[in-house]
């Protein structure tokens, strides 16, 4: 069975990446999709294209795994791909609140079933946003993060990093 684990990804977490690792243990085949959302343009850090950049170079080691972008109702792409299974991570109970009303609506519009899969505990604090939030004053974000978003955070904030860097005595 195949699946879809849609998200923004701006950048990908140490979250999204202890659920995509459980989730291609349990299913054939899972493609990490990155929903572009016109309405949200200039709202991202990474543009689509650096986001699926990155998605490729953290996920280079799963065989089950690929990499794909998609802008309209994630229910269009998933009847496009011709697959029934979305994958969502949770990180609390708020996440559920949230995700159970797109569930029952991905279900009603598009019959499509979603599998929640709890985040890890460790990561049940780290978020894109406050990556980005850590990362923009030149904070070491290595351990909530894949190496290839830490590396596309250290391009992003090269300035921020090395006036960091130059303070410490590096």
């Amino acid at each position: 069975m195949n699946a879809v684990f849609p998200g923004s990804f701006d950048p990908i977490t140490s979250g999204h990446m202890d659920v995509l690792t459980r989730a291609s243990r349990i299913f054939d085949h899972v493609t990490l999709t990155v929903m572009h959302n016109a309405r949200k343009t200039g709202r991202h850090l990474f543009t689509l294209e650096e986001r699926v950049a990155v998605l490729q170079e953290a996920t280079a080691h799963f065989s089950n795994v690929s990499v794909d972008s998609f802008g309209g109702l994630l229910v269009d792409y998933m009847r496009q791909q011709q697959k029934g299974i979305i994958i969502r991570g949770l990180r609390a109970v708020s996440d559920y609140e949230y995700e159970l009303q797109i569930a029952h609506l991905n279900r009603q519009i598009g019959e499509v079933e979603t599998v929640f899969i709890m985040a890890a505990t460790r990561w049940s604090f780290v978020s894109s946003t406050m990556v980005k939030e850590i990362a923009s004053y030149g904070g070491d974000v290595s351990e909530m993060v894949p190496r290839a978003s830490a590396s596309a955070l250290r391009r992003k904030f090269a300035e921020v990093y090395a006036e960091r860097e130059v303070e410490q005595g590096r």
